[in-house]
């Protein structure tokens, strides 16, 4: 494996850097990343890659082709944005009114283009090759679906996939990869309260949705606490309640939504199920009917040992990293499980807080923001890990 890596992100540092504040200023929602695709895809064409846009929409691959046999990886960096407006005074603030990169993507989309610039310096010493992936509208809007269903798991198929996520929970010099399930399945669901509706002033001539609704929710906070065992990870949350719009109407229906997490398929499956008897149940008994309806979501993201192993023992080499972690688990979804249910992988995080300088937030916060050092550590690790795989010793 080249020990340049190490160095010459270092070196790009000032570019890298730059062109992160530049997609932060010009954010743009999943599937409208017109703009940013397109530099994506200049730069990957001038680096000399075989380039492939409107993939997935707008998504981005850039293929690059060593000279030898060897491995495929797919490294995936995602684009998109989020709807929020932005509440930080610097010089890279978001010119798009209403629209913010509070996720980090911004940092992932600059981290890939560092790699592949990093890569290409070596593009003659490759066994294999690299698929570089940069997807639109990760932000729970079906971007890796979109890509899958235009072929970017074909044609070359990859061997193995690696994602990384800039993470504000922990500070910068920090990286984690943790064996098996790291990031957990999304289901969301609804549920619709009916009874009889009537004049809010005459109680007992209907049979009220919305007692029922409330007793719905309170039953539900039961189904992990004495359903599921103590020793899974499963989180069933009520997002969303709504019904009815006067005062002096008590409506015909409430419908109750929200999300479901979970690791093992077996805890869903228990999960829904209690979830139907609760709400049909507690709605029969409060005079009612209730009805489930489920949208699925995105796969866990459950890493393979051994491609974690390798981001670890890599990450330990890298000097401006000061803690390597193999625990860090969470139950927020990524849709980078969507690459993983074929292609064994490893998703890691990139500390990026910095407590002292107030960078701190928490993603998909209006004030959130990164220490711009992550950049270079991500870029580091990442393109040292693919080195692993393609590059001989």
């Amino acid at each position: 494996m080249s020990r340049d890596f190490y160095s010459s992100s270092k070196v790009m540092a000032e570019e890298l850097i730059e062109r992160r504040r530049d997609f932060h200023r010009h954010p743009e929602l999943a599937f409208e990343e017109v703009r940013t695709a397109g530099i994506v895809a200049d730069h990957l064409a001038a680096l000399g890659f075989e380039v492939q846009t409107g993939i997935g929409r707008t998504g981005v691959v850039g293929m690059l082709e060593g000279e030898h046999p060897g491995s495929i990886l797919l490294l995936r960096f995602d684009m998109d944005a989020l709807p929020i407006h932005e509440e930080n005074e610097v010089d890279y603030v978001s010119t798009n009114a209403g629209v913010m990169h509070a996720c980090g993507h911004d940092g992932h989309t600059a981290i890939g283009l560092s790699v592949a610039s990093m890569l290409a310096e070596h593009r003659h010493e490759i066994s294999g090759g690299v698929k570089f992936v940069f997807q639109p509208a990760e932000e729970c809007l079906g971007g890796a679906k979109a890509m899958i269903a235009d072929g970017v798991l074909t044609d070359p198929v990859p061997d193995h996939a690696f994602g990384m996520h800039l993470w504000s929970g922990e500070p910068v010099g920090w990286v984690g990869a943790a064996d098996g399930p790291v990031m957990s399945q999304q289901t969301d669901w609804e549920c619709i309260v009916s009874g009889a509706g009537g004049h809010a002033a005459i109680p007992h001539q209907v049979r009220d949705p919305v007692v029922a609704a409330a007793q719905v929710v309170t039953a539900i906070q039961s189904v992990v606490a004495r359903n599921v065992n103590p020793l899974h990870v499963a989180v069933v949350s009520v997002t969303r309640i709504y019904g009815g719009n006067a005062r002096n109407v008590i409506p015909g229906s409430v419908t109750l939504a929200g999300t479901i997490r979970t690791f093992l398929p077996e805890v869903r499956d228990l999960i829904l199920e209690r979830l139907r008897e609760v709400a049909t149940g507690v709605a029969e008994a409060m005079g009612c009917e209730a009805s489930l309806s489920l949208t699925e979501g995105v796969k866990p993201v459950v890493n393979d040992i051994e491609a974690a192993k390798q981001v670890r023992e890599t990450a330990r080499l890298i000097s401006d990293v000061t803690e390597v972690a193999s625990d860090e688990r969470m139950t927020a979804s990524e849709d980078f499980g969507e690459f993983m249910a074929d292609v064994p992988g490893c998703f890691f995080f990139i500390g990026s807080a910095n407590v002292e300088s107030g960078i701190n937030h928490p993603h998909h916060h209006p004030r959130f923001d990164l220490d711009e050092r992550a950049l270079i550590i991500g870029a580091e690790v990442m393109a040292s890990v693919a080195a692993r795989y393609v590059l001989p010793d």
